[in-house]
């Protein structure tokens, strides 16, 4: 019923899978785990003091979570730097990878670490959580089954509008070795995740799939539009925008700011005073989120309401006399 009880449920079924063979003995967990900084946009779901806590091994000599973070640019440390996960994938052989973030401005890379695994011997699944962008899956964004990923997850209740509910898709096909991991998923989400499919929540989430189908085609181009003309303006009104500006900052539905140090939390309850809604976010050169700098906003559901690039510059420049501290509520 989560996108996070959809992770959890990936987790709990490549434990069941890699001890398929000896059932008698303590559960091996995995091995090694390579994702995203939670610092860096990594989801708490993927982190070991979320979701994958039970289900990742401990380095016997540190007693340390084997998890390995993806390095990012130091240009722009929204995006992977593919040349030293290269060289970390030379070295180390994870058995899990997830790729996907709650704070995410660009495409991630599934082609180019899929193509860096084809000479390992035995290679990790490739897992992409993409719970904040599910809703642009397709040409517009990217198409992660046709890139190269195994598994993805995800919830229907962010960039895809609907209820909120969990979704789990994987490119094994029957007969294939692989298959026998979809197995273990389906039993581990029932009757291991939940005990009934939450009817309460199930047609909601058929009319969202029904409308994402009949206007997909307009509204993810749309979202993708809005998101860059948001930024942009907010450029242009003096505020620091994160991200790739050669690409018009964000290339998803997401736009992130700069308001100071540690002030993203104060500056969010601020503009919730005027009616804006946002979330206070912690960007890569924070050392926490108590220290959070930054704010994520994200376009999908105002551009569903019909907004376009004309009146998201519009908002921008409103949005800058909130940031500032004027109530335009």
């Amino acid at each position: 019923i989560s996108g996070q009880m959809a992770n959890m449920t990936i987790y709990s079924a490549l434990v069941d899978f890699l001890n398929r063979t000896d059932r008698r003995r303590e559960p091996r967990r995995i091995p090694l785990v390579m994702n995203n900084h939670i610092g860096k946009g990594g989801h708490l779901s993927s982190q070991p003091m979320g979701a994958l806590r039970d289900y990742v091994a401990k380095d016997p000599v540190t007693e340390k979570y084997s998890v390995l973070n993806f390095p990012v640019l130091q240009d722009n440390p929204y995006r992977i730097d593919l040349e030293e996960t290269a060289n970390l994938l030379d070295r180390f052989d994870p058995g899990l990878i997830i790729l996907g973030k709650s704070m995410i401005l660009h495409p991630e890379p599934v082609a180019a670490i899929r193509k860096m695994l084809d000479t390992k011997s035995t290679r990790p699944v490739i897992m992409y959580d993409m719970a904040h962008v599910l809703g642009l899956i397709g040409p517009h964004f990217q198409n992660p089954f046709e890139e190269g990923a195994d598994i993805i997850t995800g919830s229907t209740h962010k960039t895809f509008y609907g209820s909120q509910r969990g979704v789990i898709g994987a490119a094994y096909e029957e007969g294939a070795p692989e298959f026998e991991l979809w197995k273990a998923i389906e039993r581990r989400a029932f009757p291991g995740a939940v005990s009934n499919h939450h009817l309460g929540t199930l047609l909601g989430l058929l009319m969202a799939t029904l409308e994402m189908n009949a206007f997909k085609e307009t509204y993810q181009p749309q979202v993708v539009a809005n998101a860059k003309a948001f930024a942009i303006a907010l450029a242009d009104e003096g505020l620091e925008v994160q991200g790739d500006p050669e690409v018009g900052y964000t290339e998803t539905h997401q736009v992130v700011v700069v308001v100071g140090y540690a002030l993203g939390c104060a500056v969010a309850q601020e503009l919730e005073e005027s009616n804006i809604i946002v979330n206070f976010q912690a960007i890569p050169s924070d050392e926490s989120f108590t220290s959070s700098s930054g704010l994520r906003m994200g376009v999908a559901e105002m551009t569903r309401f019909g907004m376009k690039e004309d009146d998201f510059v519009e908002f921008a420049a409103i949005f800058n006399e909130a940031v500032h501290g004027r109530n335009v509520g």
